[in-house]
């Protein structure tokens, strides 16, 4: 390559991931998939669009595996554990046995849309079998969609964590096409164990040393970033080479070291969202300049004819079994299907049989690229639509609130959180700050004030206060603006019951069956038996024709306000278990769930007396600055 060749392609490059950062600002603005924004650049700067001519498959393939292992690094290095508790097992559920249930169901489809034997069939199904993080994280936020914390957590962990299996079965698969003999099966689920045990091994491990070596050394500021990179991409290669699954491990390895108290884990987390747009721009701009869309008229039909398979059928059916044993409402159950988006992994994974030589490698990746798109286009457009129709959306906790958080050294339990105080919020109205949140600065129109010469802190104000971080809750209500109504009729249920009532006379005025045994609980253990303990606002359980509704819990997760409202048909759960199988499950899970049940809020010790030390949190509601 010239010179001239090589400055123009840095040009050239710069130029396009310039241009699909601007965009990505009118992704937010429109709601438009941004996936599907970054590829529609790359098709157009491609050979059948500015005429860039890049049909390299190795070298697309290299470059979408880096981009896609520091991806999923930064998945689990953003999780943390209670919401990886709040749902671990429905989405362990979806992104094992749904994978493998969506791999089998859509090489159902292909084996007749595609006339390829069941080997190939059951590839294409692989290719296509897992969900995109990106679109799903970037969408619901977009969207301004406010799920219920388990409806959340589940698409989070599902999204996050389904990759590793795709790329698991389909790399087997073409090992198993290729080698054409013995006996599929067997062979595939060894293989699975094999890279899954090693995988999971060499991910804690890898998560283990890099919180030590970030610890443990004193380095330059500046070289903390560097050496986090390296590290994730050498627990990647050492697994890959020992013939585990390098995926697998990088998203442990995440996990462990994103919720471990590790030093500079604010500016490394900045670093690596940081890092991860860079890697999702340069991998969806590469698999779009890679394909060739005059190719795509020839299997146009049955590749919309597929998606079509996967969003009506292979995907729900794989999602009502994954989580039949968990008690998911059938809009719940619905609504996990629709966020089923297909994107850039089911692209790259469409680029293995390329570069391993199949007589039908093409196909596989013409076929993703239209499935993706088509996924894209449906599902994406119409997440926000499809929520609220289904009635998930919930208000959130707090309004508008603007929050900056700076880091400590030594990764304690306090850290500095700066606050602009909207217009609208409680302090802006008068409401004193708490003593154990009393500021250290106030920066008012451009000027540094000390908190006992600022006075009362005006709207616009940005406050600077050194809290414990499990407070942050509390703060947050008192600096954000008012929230929306928090009982929607619909969502919350149009009457209101005391939690202490019995069950018993509830039903007798309501005209409602109930079960033996039931009827002189309170709603209030009523409500925490039938949900296993695990209570959120929002939860429903039916009574009769009627459901009782959590309206609100305290922070030992009891329920304090319950509402009653009339569930629609088409809403009630698809799963209704037997009453002993149930009691069975119950008695399983809930050393589990009491082990991992989310910890409650601390309730902020007495104020000290009077002369005494203030530094440490000593909150009382009454006073303030």
């Amino acid at each position: 390559m010239s010179l001239t060749a090589m400055n123009l392609a840095i040009l050239i490059g710069a130029v396009l991931v310039t241009v699909a950062i601007f965009t990505s600002v009118i992704s937010f603005r429109i709601g438009a998939p941004l996936l599907l924004v970054f590829l529609v650049l790359g098709l157009g700067a491609g050979e059948d669009g500015l005429g860039i001519e890049f049909d390299n498959a190795p070298a697309a393939y290299f470059i979408g595996t880096i981009a896609l292992a520091l991806i999923l690094f930064d998945s689990g290095f953003s999780t943390p554990f209670h919401t990886l508790k709040a749902a671990a097992l429905p989405a362990a559920s979806l992104a094992t046995v749904g994978v493998l249930l969506t791999t089998g169901l859509v090489g159902l489809g292909a084996h007749y849309l595609f006339a390829l034997d069941w080997l190939k069939s059951f590839l294409l199904g692989a290719i296509v079998s897992s969900t995109d993080a990106a679109a799903v994280f970037f969408l619901l936020r977009a969207g301004g969609i406010n799920l219920r914390e388990r409806m959340r957590a589940t698409l989070e962990v599902e999204s996050s964590s389904n990759d590793p299996m795709a790329i698991l079965l389909t790399i087997s698969l073409v090992e198993l096409v290729l080698e054409g003999e013995g006996n599929p099966a067997l062979h595939l689920l060894a293989d699975l164990a094999i890279e899954v045990g090693i995988g999971t091994a060499m991910g804690l491990l890898g998560g283990y040393l890099i919180r030590l070596i970030i610890d443990r050394t004193d380095l330059d500021t500046g070289l903390y970033p560097i050496i986090f990179l390296s590290l994730a991409l050498a627990v990647f290669g050492a697994t890959a080479l020992l013939h585990g699954s390098g995926f697998l491990a990088v998203y442990i390895a995440g996990l462990f070291a994103g919720n471990s108290r590790m030093r500079h884990a604010m500016g490394l987390r900045k670093f690596s969202q940081a890092l991860t747009w860079l890697s999702q721009i340069a991998m969806f701009l590469t698999l779009g300049l890679l394909a060739s869309p005059s190719e795509f008229p020839e299997i146009l039909w049955p590749a919309i004819g597929l998606a079509a398979f996967l969003m009506l059928v292979a995907r729900p059916v794989a999602v009502w079994l994954s989580l039949a044993p968990f008690r998911y409402s059938g809009r719940e159950v619905w609504f996990t299907s629709w966020v089923g988006l297909r994107g850039a992994v089911s692209i790259l994974l469409g680029i293995v049989p390329i570069v391993a030589g199949l007589p039908e490698g093409h196909l596989y990746f013409n076929v993703a690229f239209v499935v993706v798109v088509v996924s894209l286009l449906i599902q994406g457009w119409s997440i926000g639509f499809v929520a609220r129709r289904l009635g998930l959306i919930v208000p959130p906790q707090h309004g508008p609130l603007h929050r900056t958080e700076l880091e400590l050294p030594g990764g304690g339990d306090h850290e500095i959180v700066g606050y602009r105080v909207h217009p609208d919020s409680r302090v802006a109205r008068g409401e004193r700050i708490p003593r154990w949140a009393r500021p250290s600065l106030i920066i008012r129109d451009g000027r540094s004030l000390r908190p006992h010469t600022a006075g009362r802190i005006h709207a616009g104000d940005q406050v600077y206060i050194v809290t414990a971080t499990s407070y942050l809750p509390l703060l947050d209500q008192l600096f954000a603006g008012p929230a929306e109504s928090a009982f929607d009729p619909q969502l919350y249920g149009e009457f209101p019951l005391d939690p202490s009532a019995r069950l018993a006379d509830v039903a007798a005025m309501y005209e409602a069956e109930i079960p033996p045994g039931e009827a002189d609980m309170t709603l209030r253990e009523f409500l925490r038996r039938r949900l296993y303990g695990s209570v959120e606002p929002g939860d429903r359980v039916g009574l009769g024709r009627f459901d009782l509704i959590v309206r609100a819990v305290d922070a030992s997760h009891n329920v304090t306000e319950v509402g009653l409202g009339v569930e629609p048909e088409a809403a009630r759960p698809i799963v209704s278990l037997p009453p002993r199988s149930a009691a069975l499950i119950a008695r399983i899970a809930r050393p589990l769930r009491r082990r991992h049940a989310p910890a409650p809020m601390p309730t902020p010790p007495s104020p000290p007396a009077a002369g005494t030390d203030t530094a440490g949190p000593a909150p009382s509601q009454g006073e303030g600055i």
